[in-house]
């Protein structure tokens, strides 16, 4: 059963003020037209509380003058955040990066409902370090070997890992097969590993959280392999070669066979509280890349799905 608590962040958010010739005469006005979703009085109560500041930390009140191109912080709360029962583990740590396993369900960072109940919050509290950041991302439902930098001046060498494709990435997930191959299989007609090589275009689907394929250009790819059966559910190895949002799901959907215990696809299921007894089946098991600091090879694993397919 989840819990859930109150909850502030421990870190301030922030935005930069745009420069506009029509911009509001106050902080507070932008900050309410700006954020919709959130009520007028909750602002109110964030400034009377001082919980809005600029970067030296003056605070801002009701009246405070709108300031171009400048920074305002403030601390983002939630009612009530649901406590994650899974923990993280770090893998590797160095002076420039940590590789640590991100269980399922725990967001990387701040998002939604979940402030203090993130990867990054529990990395720089473990660790005392604050400047502690995700070089890539990884969905919430999902589990697996995470790279995260320590400080800011190694963060662009190892987020070019990925934009640049100089990374290996290695995925497992189960899904149940096709009634084609589950037959074939039933009549020892399937010769392991079966290989597919997925290459469409993705774009944003509705709701915007959502994608779909297209059609045009192919703009993702996704090497993927069908390597172990047991009963009806097969055991695959996938690797994306790009990196879109949600891509190894759709590709896997697109090959009609959707991850098992997956709530997006292929249709989107009704907003429920997590069931921490079904996880989604897919994990980032493995990444591997030239260190770009101390030119060493890193080749850093977490377990996978084999033990369920013994």
């Amino acid at each position: 059963m989840s819990v859930k608590l109150a909850a502030r962040a421990a870190q301030p958010s922030y935005i930069v003020l745009p420069q506009s010739k029509t911009a509001p005469l106050t902080v507070l006005e932008f900050l309410v037209s700006h954020f919709q979703q959130i009520p007028e009085s909750v602002w109110l109560k964030r400034v009377a509380d001082g919980k809005v500041h600029w970067a030296d930390g003056e605070l801002i009140d009701q009246h405070t003058q709108y300031r171009g191109a400048t920074r305002v912080y403030y601390y983002r709360e939630v009612e009530a955040e649901t406590k994650i029962p899974f923990q993280h583990k770090i893998l590797h740590q160095d002076e420039h990066c940590i590789l640590v396993f991100k269980p399922h369900f725990l967001p990387v960072t701040p998002s939604g409902n979940f402030v203090n109940e993130c990867l990054i919050h529990r990395l720089r509290i473990a660790s005392g370090i604050d400047t502690i950041s995700p070089a890539h991302r990884l969905d919430r439902p999902t589990a697996g070997v995470m790279l995260m930098t320590v400080n800011p001046e190694s963060r662009h060498a190892y987020h070019s890992l990925f934009t640049d494709g100089k990374i290996n990435k290695q995925y497992q997930a189960i899904a149940q097969l096709t009634p084609e191959l589950l037959a074939l299989h039933q009549q020892d007609g399937l010769s392991l590993p079966i290989k597919w090589s997925v290459k469409n275009r993705m774009v944003r689907s509705t709701p915007s959280f959502l994608m779909k394929i297209t059609d045009g250009e192919a703009n993702t790819h996704s090497e993927i392999s069908l390597i172990a059966i047991k009963g009806t559910r097969g055991l695959f190895e996938l690797s994306p070669i790009t990196g879109k949002m949600h891509q190894l799901r759709v590709h896997m959907m697109s090959l009609g066979m959707p991850l098992e215990n997956d709530t997006n696809y292929p249709q989107l299921q009704p907003k429920a509280a997590d069931n921490f007894d079904k996880p989604l089946k897919l994990v980032a098991k493995s990444l591997r890349f030239v260190d770009p600091f101390s030119q060493q090879t890193m080749a850093v694993s977490c377990e996978g799905y084999d033990a369920e397919f013994e």
